[in-house]
């Protein structure tokens, strides 16, 4: 009976605090805004990923309909090589909407042909300048960075604000136990913060056809993170301090674990861990092929059978020009640049992984980085995209090398067993 006696209690208290709740206008005002905010995020990852599936489709259009034209008019395997270009490209996934993570700074897609492939590789689109100075507003943003704000604008003063009001020890004295009044009042206003964030994700999930683990991922990764938050506000608003101090001081530790670890911790791995530019891959690259003009063709197909010993016997070059000396030195031209490339993608590695230890003590930066995993937006999905495009670029030169060395007619025939690059399916 003192079982059922005290559920009935605990019922009871939490129907008084939720009546009250109610009546608090400020607090429903502030559920608004995280709903308003949540639908706003949802809405533009949705459009910016609609965005990028129709540019990908279009861009599949015009690439079959451009590789169609070129082909009809080639008449040998090294001006068919020369002409024909190749769209790659990383579709986004289906959760993509609520973390776009490194689509806006890292290519998603590129036009590849049988040339050098450091020089095509590294090239990219310009980005937008404003999104470039302060970033996409999508849904991790605004759960890693502005939802504490609010639960910090809601918990600070649950008790100071009693006590200035002259409430508290009436409150105290009346709730039997004043521990669960406190921690009610915060698991409520928590409760209905978490509600108005989670409701427009996982309706945009359902639209967007996302997984129901990745969607269920998403929103406990959300509710343990706002949870902390919660248990941190909660503790330091049980203080004797005054509201003003306790916002003061929630303010300063929300600076410290969202601004000032990860600017510090950023510029620390820049500096520990130098990477060259992709500038310096292209340059290099460029100027190891336009070199090769000058070189005796022995010197260029010597560097190129270093790489393909398979073709040593059909390297000799008699004319002044010639298909597979074109082709090979612009695999030298890669072979040059190849130190420098591989610094590049291992260094970005190293500095992702430094990142994420940094995060553990940075807990937003710890969950956009976690919903990111779950999007396919990270690093790791865009080194994977990475690594398509260069194996599809090996897939041609392994299709035209023995057309090209051992002088096998031209067959439009054979056009049909050209490689196709396939992207990732959605997850």
């Amino acid at each position: 009976m003192s079982g059922l006696s005290s559920s009935a209690n605990l019922w009871s208290a939490i129907r008084r605090e939720a009546a009250f709740l109610a009546r608090d206008r400020s607090v429903l005002a502030w559920w608004l805004v995280v709903l308003c905010l949540s639908v706003l995020a949802v809405s533009a990852g949705l459009s910016e990923v609609q965005q990028q599936n129709a540019t990908i489709a279009r861009l599949l259009e015009a690439d079959a309909a451009d590789r169609s034209a070129v082909l009809k008019t080639q008449s040998d395997w090294g001006g068919t090589a020369y002409s024909s270009f190749h769209l790659t490209y990383d579709a986004p996934s289906n959760f993509a909407f609520a973390a776009l993570g490194r689509r806006d700074d890292t290519p998603w897609k590129h036009r590849v042909r049988m040339l050098a492939l450091e020089g095509q590789i590294h090239e990219r689109d310009a980005g937008h300048p404003v999104l470039a100075l302060v970033g996409r507003f999508d849904f991790a943003f605004l759960a890693a960075f502005i939802l504490p704000l609010v639960l910090i604008v809601l918990l600070h003063d649950i008790r100071a604000r009693e006590r200035v009001a002259g409430r508290y020890d009436l409150l105290v004295a009346t709730a039997g136990r004043a521990d669960r009044l406190w921690q009610m009042r915060a698991a409520l206003r928590t409760g209905g913060v978490f509600i108005c964030a989670a409701i427009p994700l996982l309706v945009a999930g359902v639209m967007a056809n996302a997984a129901a683990a990745t969607l269920l991922a998403a929103t406990g990764l959300l509710l343990v993170y706002l949870l902390a938050w919660t248990i941190l506000c909660a503790r330091l608003a049980a203080s004797q301090r005054s509201g003003e101090l306790i916002l003061a001081a929630l303010m300063t530790i929300w600076i410290f674990v969202s601004v000032i670890i990860p600017a510090a911790g950023r510029i620390a791995i820049d500096r520990a861990v130098p990477v060259p530019s992709g500038a310096d891959i292209i340059l290099t690259q460029r100027e190891a092929v336009n070199d090769a003009w000058d070189l005796p063709k022995e010197v260029t197909m010597a560097a190129f059978v270093e790489r393909y010993p398979q073709w040593e016997a059909h390297t000799k070059v008699e004319r002044p020009f010639a298909w597979k000396w074109y082709f090979a030195f612009q695999q030298v031209g890669d072979q040059k640049a190849q130190a420098l490339s591989d610094a590049y993608y291992a260094g970005r590695q190293k500095r992702d992984r430094l990142a994420g230890r940094l995060a553990v003590i940075a807990p937003p930066v710890l969950l956009e980085r976690s919903l990111q995993m779950l999007a396919g937006t990270d690093l790791r999905a865009s080194l994977a995209y990475e690594a398509r495009v260069r194996a599809f670029h090996a897939s041609l030169r392994e299709f035209y090398y023995p057309k090209l060395f051992l002088d096998e007619p031209f067959e439009r025939a054979a056009l049909d067993s050209m490689p196709q690059f396939g992207s990732q399916p959605p997850k």
